[in-house]
């Protein structure tokens, strides 16, 4: 007889229902009607649960969706919905996420990935503050087309930067991380918010951030991938210069010459031998997203054609040449659970979001938050950079981006915009932060607890490293970035 185990945890669940019934049960206010109210708990219900764990987040997404649909919260009638209910499903930045996630497979399942990697090390290892800054370019290399940022930090990165510190004796099981390896660590770990900040596609939640900025400025403010890259090149390569040198001084490691680590990695390339076919095929489809993200074939058509192609029908294009080619078999997009997994929590993250708008409830929580900042009597600037500030910090008691953005940016862009702040300027230090507040803690995205859990830093180095760069990126985002968008002409 086998015995059937279940993802369902029912104290965390019972919380989550508590809340949305607290919730529910409150005077509303007169500014918002009882389907928004509504709305509100079940938003509040879902948070709670994805917060506590109660289930998995695809799984609670999935009761979300129920629940939206059979309390016909967004309309009396039934078809229309379940259609509200599923009607985020059919939007291109989500399918944007889950193809480039399936994409992203092929880094790995080719090599392409670690291959990147050694050369990198190859070449600048000889110190091992070089081989800080050969994980974090990198990271940079991979992060445009690979939305999995936990992909791209734990199951790419991390098994080299763990490689290099095991052939130096540096291992927590001996204890000796601090020869190198807690140094590699923590530059593994924290090059992976600023590659997330730096592209649209280079995690998951970064969609979602552009359909917010796009709702709250009612579609004034649309980010289009070339515009995101634009905007957070400089301040992102500024703090990539940054932030091997700042983890160097605060954890220095007692190998600082590392010769044999160059060595160690010309040795792994020459065990992957050259370039093969699906490689070759792998970094084709590599540079054509980023062709045709960038639009760079309609810029070369100069106006006589147009070529742009929207940026979820390139990801759809790379897709297509893996499967014909076989780099990638369809077996693989079957196994690839993350990318479906991600389809389904995102989808139901956005409609409830969406929903929570069109409803008036984010409207009204705005204009309450805005009458409080205004009868302060402070400037734009400040009261700007404190709803980031809080914005950023909150994340302490977030263990997903996803569920933190969804939960608060919404409502925070509206504040923002609402005090007079320049809308570009704002939105953008908003969108920057969403990816930075990833430094904080040890569950504070999907790559954390797998570096973390490797045992080369410990819990109060990993947060006070967290906290120390989420200062030092956040002051050159708020320098270098307004400045370098300032020349762009943004604000």
């Amino acid at each position: 007889m086998s015995s059937s185990s279940s993802d369902f945890r029912v104290m965390p669940a019972l919380i989550a229902i508590g809340m949305g019934l607290v919730v529910w049960f409150i005077p509303q206010p007169e500014a918002v009607s009882n389907q928004g109210w509504l709305m509100l708990a079940i938003f509040i219900g879902t948070i709670a649960a994805i917060i506590g764990k109660a289930m998995p987040i695809g799984a609670i997404s999935i009761l979300a969706i129920t629940l939206v649909a059979v309390t016909r919260v967004t309309d009396d009638n039934p078809g229309t919905a379940i259609r509200d209910a599923l009607g985020s499903f059919s939007s291109p930045l989500i399918w944007l996420i889950a193809i480039a996630v399936m994409i992203a497979r092929g880094l790995i399942k080719t090599g392409l990935g670690s291959r990147i990697g050694y050369h990198f090390i190859a070449l600048f290892g000889r110190r091992s503050l070089g081989i800080g800054y050969s994980l974090a370019l990198s990271e940079l290399t991979l992060a445009p087309v690979t939305p999995s940022n936990t992909a791209r930090g734990g199951a790419i990165i991390h098994p080299i930067m763990r490689a290099i510190a095991k052939s130096f004796d540096s291992t927590p099981d001996q204890g000796t991380s601090a020869k190198i390896g807690k140094y590699l660590a923590l530059v593994n770990y924290h090059s992976n918010p600023i590659t997330s900040a730096m592209f649209v596609t280079a995690t998951a939640p970064n969609p979602l951030t552009v359909k917010l900025i796009a709702e709250a400025t009612g579609g004034d403010i649309t980010l289009s991938w070339t515009t995101w890259a634009l905007a957070m090149l400089v301040p992102g390569l500024v703090a990539l210069l940054l932030m091997p040198l700042v983890l160097y001084w605060l954890y220095t490691p007692e190998i600082k010459y590392t010769p044999d680590a160059s060595s160690f990695a010309k040795e792994r390339l020459k065990e992957l031998g050259r370039l093969g076919r699906d490689e070759k095929i792998m970094l084709g489809v590599f540079l054509i997203l980023l062709l045709l993200w960038a639009e760079v074939p309609d810029l070369l058509a100069g106006g006589y054609m147009d070529l742009r192609v929207n940026a979820t029908a390139a990801a759809f294009i790379g897709l297509s040449v893996l499967l014909v080619s076989g780099v990638l078999t369809w077996k693989d997009i079957l196994e690839e659970k993350s990318a479906w997994d991600t389809l389904v929590w995102f989808g139901a993250l956005v409609m409830m979001a969406t929903q929570l708008n069109e409803l008036g409830v984010i409207s009204w929580f705005s204009d309450s938050v805005q009458g409080l900042l205004v009868d302060a009597d402070m400037g734009w600037p400040l009261a700007a950079g404190l709803l980031i500030l809080v914005f950023l910090y909150s994340h302490y008691f977030f263990a997903s981006t996803t569920a933190h953005i969804t939960a608060m940016m919404g409502a925070f862009l509206a504040v923002g915009l609402g005090l007079g702040a320049p809308p570009m300027l704002f939105v953008l230090m908003l969108a920057a932060a969403s990816s930075i507040m990833m430094t904080l803690t040890h569950y504070a995205t999907g790559t954390s607890p797998i570096i973390y859990g490797s045992g080369y830093v410990t819990l109060g180095e990993w947060w006070s490293a967290g906290f120390v760069m989420s200062v030092i990126n956040m002051i050159v985002w708020g320098l270098v970035g307004s400045f370098w968008w300032k020349l762009l002409g943004y604000w």
